[in-house]
């Protein structure tokens, strides 16, 4: 899974100080060999050089309820 800018997204990683925290992508950087890494802006700071792997997006309450309407509809027309 690829992200974008203005994604909101946790960072895991146990050797970052905002291990756990939720921060927004601020900058995609990708290397020569297609690998994309990402800046992540947080309340106190910013980390930079995250992997890919390292991030968990956060879903917008909106797209959330959109998904549980679209899943309760299919039911009622079953």
């Amino acid at each position: 899974m690829s992200f974008e800018e203005d994604d909101t997204v946790v960072l895991h990683d146990q050797h970052s100080e905002y291990d756990g925290d939720t921060g927004t992508i601020t900058q995609i950087m990708e290397s020569m060999f297609g690998d994309a890494t990402y800046t992540i802006s947080f309340e106190d700071g910013q980390e930079a050089g995250v992997p890919e792997d390292s991030l968990e997006l956060v879903e917008d309450e909106d797209e959330a309820a959109d998904e549980v309407e679209d899943e309760t509809e299919a039911e009622d027309d079953a």
